[in-house]
């Protein structure tokens, strides 16, 4: 069974753990959260801590309107949702705290058009420079046809000396 809820914390740690050994110049984590952290052993602000440790900027987005947002609240026995109204609860000042720990940055989101503009900002933000070597093998394939077009004329001048000489 899955819980509902959101464990902000655990989700930072989590992406510590994953990106702490990169040899990356720049390591970045973006959290995407439309909740208020009420789940997980970890603590937000001590996976914000252990981001700065290693060096990990953290950018924050809350998502959601503001206000009260329509949400699935039960399960009718047909296996249909039933939704109602609930209040949007984002926990912004703490959002706020753990990107400027860690040097990144909170944004809100509130439709699909302020979220993709936050990603480009994020983007042009975080651009680094890689070098990349292409190693390319190139082999001649003229050598099979240049034969036969050898093989071909030779035959040529063979019959056009020999048997085809004397037709008219």
């Amino acid at each position: 069974m899955i819980a509902d809820g959101t464990a902000i914390g655990m989700g930072i740690a989590t992406a510590v753990s994953r990106i702490k050994d990169s040899k990356t110049k720049s390591k970045v984590i973006i959290l995407l959260t439309d909740g208020i952290n009420n789940m997980g052993s970890i603590a937000p602000q001590t996976s914000a801590d252990l981001a700065k440790i290693f060096g990990i900027r953290v950018y924050t987005i809350g998502v959601g309107t503001i206000g009260k947002a329509l949400s699935p609240v039960a399960l009718y026995p047909n296996g249909q949702y039933m939704y109602d109204y609930i209040p949007v609860e984002i926990d912004e000042k703490i959002l706020g705290n753990i990107a400027e720990k860690t040097g990144g940055k909170y944004f809100r989101a509130t439709n699909n058009a302020k979220l993709k503009a936050i990603y480009n900002e994020i983007d042009k933000m975080e651009k680094t420079i890689v070098e990349e070597r292409k190693h390319t093998r190139k082999t001649e394939e003229f050598f099979p046809y240049t034969l036969a077009a050898c093989v071909l004329l030779l035959i040529d001048f063979i019959f056009r000396s020999t048997l085809l000489r004397y037709l008219p």
